[in-house]
């Protein structure tokens, strides 16, 4: 009875945050299809129709068709640089084959901590004088160099985790380094490459800062970029701007909720060691 009553209790409170963090999410969907005068009326309410006109006004306004697009690059640009580059910094670092590895750690870790406030001017600067504004594959980068000190720490835990058996083994058997974690390591480590990816693409599509200072050109901005130039305009409009927040986070919903098993398993995995 013990077990079974902590268990109820477990499961209520986890309901819970499940229903506190589902509320702002349904009621953005309930209002993205009303006009102001229900939301004004009152905001729980159901639609009394199902009309598109807040998603037209806001897929036109907000240029969300090249939008998507941009965001789709920055994002699989971010990601692409920093599974790349954490992942074999990672293994590098958990087998210890760098004689300073104790100091890059020190690095990364003091890296972390560093508001990118802080560069935002010089770096600037540097991309500017380069003329390399406006473009997409540069933020990307850029958004890439933020975000790999956190997935060289998260490569390295589950790289620690694989037995050194293994490698060898592979050594033993005539692979050479690149086929060795190409062919035996990455695909070990699937878990935490699929988790690292999963939170900086997070990152990347969410990404204000970095992208509203290196995009300019309107045929450069990102989607999250498109739905803030809207508040302008469509401020008093709660049913338009509620339409643009939901085509905002309905694909990287949709992307998290169909990785969430690898998500878990990869987050439970990855902190076994540190």
């Amino acid at each position: 009875m013990r077990t079974y009553f902590r268990a109820t209790i477990s499961h209520l409170v986890l309901a819970g945050f499940a229903v506190i963090a589902l509320i702002p999410l349904v009621l953005v969907l309930i209002n993205s299809f009303k006009n102001n005068s229900e939301i004004y009326g009152n905001p729980f309410t159901l639609p009394t129709s199902l009309s598109f006109d807040n998603f037209v006004t806001a897929w036109t306004y907000g240029k969300f068709a090249q939008g998507f697009i941009n965001s789709i690059l920055l994002t699989g640009t971010t990601v692409v640089v920093v599974l790349v580059c954490a992942g074999l910094a990672g293994y590098v670092l958990a087998v210890q084959k760098v004689k300073s590895w104790p100091i890059i750690m020190i690095y990364l870790t003091m890296a972390m901590t560093v508001p990118i406030q802080l560069f935002i001017f010089p770096l600037y600067s540097v991309i500017a004088g380069a003329g390399l504004t406006d473009n997409v594959f540069v933020v990307g980068v850029i958004l890439a160099a933020i975000n790999m000190p956190f997935a060289t720490f998260l490569m390295r835990t589950f790289f620690l985790n694989v037995p050194v058996e293994i490698e060898e083994a592979a050594v033993m058997d005539g692979l050479n380094t690149i086929q060795l974690v190409t062919r035996v390591l990455f695909p070990m480590v699937r878990p935490g490459l699929i988790t690292v990816g999963v939170i900086v693409g997070l990152n990347a599509w969410n990404e204000f800062l970095i992208s509203s200072t290196f995009l300019q050109d309107s045929s450069t901005k990102t989607l999250t970029l498109g739905f803030l130039t809207m508040n302008g305009t469509f401020s008093t409009d709660i049913g338009t701007m509620m339409a643009g927040a939901l085509i905002l986070i309905v694909p990287i919903l949709a992307v998290f909720i169909a990785l969430q098993r690898y998500v878990v398993d990869g987050m439970a995995s990855g902190a076994v060691k540190g």
